[in-house]
């Protein structure tokens, strides 16, 4: 496994604006976003708004893909997204700016896909969970994909606060949009692939077997010779095959020497 082992960052005054700055930014952007759907929320009031949501498998329905993740059917339903869109907005925004930014457009259009082919004819889908699906699985599948120290402390944030979301993207509540959660969810991943190389690794430690290739002509004094350039110092001296040697049998005291047989003795008679 390619484990990525990144050094410390410099922590200089102009690191630390910087990293302060990229914060900022995407704290700012998600802040917006949630004011925009606030006030999307404030003009729904006594209006009639299905037009605008997603409708299964009908062409009218298509264009609630635009603009479904901009409404909500209650307080308590903008109120749990906009709580979720701000904290996982942030953390995405500060991590991978530009990876966030590119990714955005298509689990916002795989959220509305999702529920315009795998909802029931004739219901309305809206709210911005398929969003918050799409941030929480591109932060978590690039923790896995990049595996440096952000990557891998924002995947394990984003997990831990919203690691339920692995589940909701299959039916389970009666009312809930599990189409446009999953839907929000597999643009996620895709991106996260897409995108991974968008925003650039910090430094990396390199250690001494990857420098292999790179050592200089005296550490190959240090290694060992191949068996073939070996010098031999000794040779076995050939013998003749087939010599038995003599074999002298040790005798017991107070045995007799068992009698012995060859060309010059003779069996009993």
């Amino acid at each position: 496994m390619d484990l990525h082992t990144p050094e410390d960052l410099p922590d200089t005054p102009a690191q630390r604006a910087a990293d302060r700055r990229r914060l900022l930014r995407a704290l700012n952007a998600s802040l917006g976003f949630v004011l925009l759907l606030a006030v999307v929320f404030t003009l729904q009031q006594g209006e009639d708004y299905r037009a605008f949501t997603v409708t299964p498998l009908s062409a009218q329905g298509l264009w609630g893909m635009l603009t479904a993740p901009l409404l909500h059917g209650s307080f308590q339903h903008i109120v749990a997204n906009a709580a979720s869109l701000l904290l996982l907005g942030t953390l995405a925004g500060s991590v991978y700016p530009k990876a966030t930014v590119r990714a955005l457009p298509i689990f916002w259009l795989g959220s509305g896909l999702g529920a315009w082919l795998l909802g029931e004819p004739g219901s309305h889908h809206l709210g911005a969970s398929g969003l918050t699906h799409g941030l929480m699985f591109l932060v978590f599948v690039l923790g896995l994909l990049r595996r440096d120290r952000p990557s891998i402390a924002a995947a394990m944030i984003a997990f831990f606060l919203y690691g339920g979301m692995l589940l909701t993207v299959l039916p389970q509540e009666p009312g809930v949009s599990w189409q446009s959660h999953l839907g929000g969810a597999l643009g996620g991943v895709v991106s996260a692939f897409l995108f991974r190389h968008a925003d650039p690794l910090p430094p990396r430690k390199r250690y001494s077997w990857e420098l292999e290739d790179e050592a200089d002509s005296d550490d190959a004094e240090l290694e060992l010779p191949k068996p073939d350039d070996v010098p031999v110092l000794w040779h076995r001296p050939r013998e003749e095959r087939g010599v038995v040697l003599p074999f002298e049998r040790r005798e017991l005291p107070g045995q007799a020497p068992p009698p012995r047989s060859g060309p010059d003795t003779q069996g009993p008679g």
